[in-house]
């Protein structure tokens, strides 16, 4: 059976208070308009269950999709809108900071980078964030059906010296439109999950971020 095969919509929150207390969490992250709902859509192979804004930057909220068996797919604000207001913007890095340094239940990252375009300064700065907590990260470089094999050989071999100063990463080239890398995103969220459960006896944290 596919991890996401259940998948379906279980909460939002716009602050670390509202978060659930229990489940293990993948989170994804990316700049806005570097095709991370398009991905989240193409592995749970929906349409809609991941909303699609043409607006960078209008989904702001912390949204939590059930994988059953206490088992959390987490799709973070996107990054690097510009038509936002620098209260918000400031309001959601501190969040986003937050999150992923202290969150508990957190067991991993996917970071979604538009391969046309990888390793902007705020990719390396979510890199930054996360990197303290040990946890693995996985690239998705999405988009890869607009480059050439040549072309997608050359940026995933680029990508992959780029993310040396961070040994937790791994990368793999993903298309939405083609539904090429699911497989492989399946198999590494899979192998996280079963980690994490084996090593705490299957019984995830509770998490309190309300201080």
């Amino acid at each position: 059976m596919s991890l996401f095969s259940q998948i379906e919509f279980f909460t939002t929150a716009n602050d670390l208070k509202s978060l659930p207390r229990d489940g293990w969490e993948v989170a994804f992250a990316g700049r806005s308009n570097a095709g991370k709902s398009s991905a989240i859509n193409t592995l749970a192979n929906r349409t809609r269950l991941a909303y699609v804004s043409k607006t960078p930057g209008r989904t702001q909220h912390i949204n939590y999709f059930n994988l059953g068996n206490d088992r959390f797919l987490v799709d973070l604000p996107g990054y690097g809108y510009a038509q936002v207001p620098e209260d918000v913007r400031a309001h959601w890095e501190k969040l986003l900071a937050r999150y992923l340094q202290t969150r508990d239940s957190l067991i991993g990252l996917v970071l979604i980078m538009d391969s046309r375009h990888p390793l902007k300064p705020l990719d390396v700065q979510m890199l930054d964030w996360f990197a303290p907590t040990g946890r693995p990260v996985h690239v998705l470089l999405t988009k890869s059906d607009k480059l050439t094999k040549q072309e997608a050989s050359k940026t995933l071999a680029e990508v992959r010296r780029g993310l040396e100063p961070w040994p937790h990463c791994t990368v793999q080239l993903f298309s939405s439109l083609k539904k090429q890398g699911v497989a492989d995103v399946e198999t590494t969220l899979r192998g996280w999950f079963e980690a994490a459960e084996q090593a705490a006896g299957t019984y995830p944290p509770a998490d309190d971020l309300t201080s």
